[in-house]
Formats: structure tokens, C-alpha cells, sequence
């Protein structure tokens, strides 16, 4: 009986020595480069593997990761980083090559989406997501942009429920502060780096701002998915439930604003815009937006009403100075109509006359608003329009004045 004890703790001690052996050398050619060397001895080593203890199994995962994220076997290297955890092998030794194995996957992504391979990129991502739920969420976000660009439709609105159903919102803070000599703010790519220049003398008016949440983004481009596969009814519900939840979400109601436009009903995009007008009365884009929908339905009133409160709201919104001349100046083109239509009797030239007037009426209301578009930035077309419109009613001296101001911009 003590021999057979002997004997069975002599293979156990060889047998041992075996398997680290094995371990000892698949590591010597991971080290040198050779990753296909050592996936083969510790394949062919399998068995020897199987009948050790977890101490030694974990060991050989553990490898087997880091060799499959050197050959950007990723799938496999996050399979074989999962087994090593499971058999033990702790967090201070794991961790760091799951940053590895993350910054090898980023990496990779990245490449993909440069060289438009956005399918990949997509898949990719959001193994760095899968790695760790809790931290990495900012990269199922990206995930979703790639698989939209790869037009993987199906692919994208999992990943973007995904996000809803986590109410990922991707709220950053970013930092600026003020250089003393040139007066310029600049922004600060750390709150490390921040913290220490604004202990210098040569930094000022440091401040912080935190970014928009992404959330309405996300449940708009879940509408606009379901929208683009066909589903308008889901694309309106998956607003509406998300709005139930934040009544008073402005984003959420713009987003469900523009729902509406992209399916055609203009009635249900005014009435959600006349809503976030309601909770955010001073927002300019709001009106502008507006205005756009109202001229569309022919509401012109209302529309110029519009543009000039947005206009009142931000100054510099030139889009709106545009819009409002564009729209005043609409009915130039029946008034021109209707003079080439008459005769030259008596009544005909009286007829003309009014007609002249009530033209000669439209540029001059369009000449004020010109000017403040043109004191803005010098806008190229509100300077060709407004040449055009002296040009029209005889200001030579306003034409010549435009006619300079525009050279200049060349």
C-alpha cells in the first residue's frame, strides 16, 4: 500500500511539472512573436490541460487571451479571458489585459470605420461594450453609428433600444479657460490638466459645461430607423413612450417635431413645436423651425411672424433674415405677371402704376432687414439681393454700394 502511495505522488509531482512546463514554453514563443507556435503546443497540451487543476487551467486561459488579443482573435480572447476569471484567476491580474484587449479592439474599430469597413467597426464596439456594461457604455453609442453607416438597419436599432432601455445619456463636462495673453478660452482636455492652470497666473475665467444629453438623439434615431424599415407606427410609438416618461423633456418633443415632419404630417409638427415653444419660449430655433412649416403650408402671416421673433431672439441668425426676405419678396413674381399682362390704355397705365408701387412696397420692407443681414458678416447673397433690389427701383447710389461691398468679398 505505501509503494502504491509513493507511486501515485511521483506522477502527480511529474505530472505537475508537465503542465508547466508546457505553460513555460507556449509563453516563451507568445513572448518572442510566435502566437501560432504557441496556440499549437498549448492545443496539442489539451489534455494535459483538462486534467489539471483550476490554479493551472486559469493559467493557460489566461494565454490563450492574451495570445488571441495579440493576433486580434478578439471573440476568442474575450471567451478565454471569461474562463480565466471563472477559474479563478483575480481581478489584479485579469484587469490589465482586458485594457489591453479593449485598447486593441478600439484600435482596430477605428481603422475599420477610416477605411469605411463600418460593419466591422460596429461589431467591434460593441465587444468593447460587452467587456464591461457598466463602464464602456459611451462605446455601444459608437457601435450604433457604425452599424448605421454600414446601413445595417436591424443591426443599429438593436444597439440603439440597447441604449434606450439603459437610459444612456452621455452627458460630458468639458473644461475652458482663458488665456491672460492673447485672450483666447481654449479648451482643456483633462480635468487634471485644468485643475493645475488654473493655479497659474497666466490662465483666467476657467469654467465648466456640461454637453447635451444624447438620450432624444437616440430615441429619434430609433424612430428614424423604424421609419426607414417601413414601420411608421412603431417609429410614433417609440416617441410617444419615451415622452410619457419625460412630459417635459424639450429635446423628446422636438425630437417627436421632427418625427412628424419626416413622416409628412406638418399639422402634428407645428402643434409639437408650438409645445417646446410653450416650455423653452426664448429658443430662436424653435421659431425658425416654425416659420419653415408655416410657410410651407401657405400660413405666410404666421410664418413671417415667426422669422421675425426669431430673428428678435438671436440677431445673428441669418438663416431666418433669409427666409423672411425670401418670403415677402413671393409674391413678386405674380405682381410682375400681371404688369406684362396689361395694355397701354389709360387704365391700363394706372393699373401698371399701382402695380409698380406695390412692388417698389416689397423691396423697401426687404431693405432694412438686408442691411442688418449684411452688418452681421457681410452674407454674399443678401449683398446680391440687395444690389439687385436699388438696381430695380432706381437707387443707383445704394447699387453702387453693393456693387463694391460685394467685390470686396471676392
Amino acid at each position: 500500500m505505501k509503494k502504491l502511495i509513493l507511486f501515485t505522488l511521483l506522477f502527480t509531482v511529474f505530472f505537475s511539472t508537465a503542465q508547466k512546463k508546457e505553460l513555460r514554453n507556449a509563453n516563451k514563443f507568445f513572448i518572442s512573436g510566435e502566437y501560432s507556435s504557441a496556440i499549437d503546443l498549448l492545443d496539442s497540451a489539451k489534455d494535459i490541460f483538462d486534467s489539471s487543476d483550476d490554479k493551472i487551467k486559469s493559467q493557460a486561459m489566461l494565454l490563450y487571451g492574451k495570445i488571441h488579443t495579440s493576433m486580434e482573435d478578439f471573440e476568442l480572447a474575450m471567451k478565454a479571458f471569461d474562463m480565466s476569471k471563472n477559474l479563478g484567476t483575480s481581478d489584479q491580474i485579469l484587469n490589465p489585459e482586458v485594457r489591453k484587449l479593449e485598447t486593441a479592439i478600439i484600435t482596430s474599430a477605428v481603422g475599420d470605420n477610416e477605411t469605411e469597413n463600418f460593419s466591422s467597426a460596429a461589431k467591434k464596439l460593441k465587444m468593447v461594450y460587452d467587456l464591461n456594461t457598466e463602464t464602456n457604455q459611451e462605446y455601444l453609442y459608437y457601435a450604433a453609428s457604425s452599424a448605421v453607416n454600414s446601413l445595417d438597419y436591424p443591426l443599429a436599432l438593436n444597439y440603439y433600444e440597447l441604449l434606450r432601455d439603459i437610459k444612456y445619456e452621455g452627458i460630458e463636462t468639458k473644461f475652458f479657460i482663458t488665456e491672460v495673453s492673447s485672450g483666447n478660452e481654449i479648451e482643456i482636455n483633462s480635468e487634471t490638466e485644468f485643475n493645475l492652470l488654473q493655479k497659474s497666473k497666466e490662465y483666467e475665467n476657467p469654467r465648466e459645461e456640461d454637453t447635451d444629453s444624447k438620450f432624444p438623439e437616440i430615441v429619434k434615431n430609433i424612430a428614424l430607423i423604424y421609419k426607414e424599415l417601413g414601420q411608421n407606427d412603431k417609429a410614433l410609438a417609440a416617441i410617444e413612450a419615451a415622452r410619457s416618461s419625460n412630459p417635459d423633456d424639450v429635446g423628446l418633443i422636438m425630437t417627436a417635431a421632427n418625427i412628424y415632419f419626416e413622416l409628412g404630417n406638418k399639422e402634428a409638427f407645428k402643434l409639437a413645436m408650438a409645445e417646446a415653444i410653450e416650455k423653452d419660449p426664448n429658443n430662436a430655433i424653435l421659431y425658425y423651425n416654425l416659420g419653415v412649416v408655416s410657410a410651407d403650408l401657405g400660413e405666410k402671416d404666421d410664418a413671417i411672424s415667426y422669422y421675425e421673433k426669431s430673428i428678435g431672439l438671436d440677431p445673428n441668425n441669418e438663416n431666418s433674415y433669409l427666409n423672411l426676405v425670401a418670403l415677402i419678396l413671393e409674391g413678386e413674381q405674380d405682381i410682375v405677371s400681371q404688369m406684362n399682362s396689361l395694355g397701354t390704355s389709360r387704365a391700363d397705365n394706372l393699373k401698371y402704376d399701382e402695380l409698380k408701387e406695390l412692388r417698389e412696397n416689397l423691396y423697401k420692407q426687404c431693405i432694412p432687414i438686408l442691411k442688418d443681414l449684411i452688418s452681421i458678416n457681410n452674407n454674399i447673397e443678401a449683398i446680391r439681393t440687395l444690389m439687385n433690389i436699388y438696381g430695380t427701383i432706381g437707387d443707383n447710389t445704394g447699387y453702387m454700394e453693393m456693387k463694391n461691398l460685394l467685390e470686396q468679398q471676392d
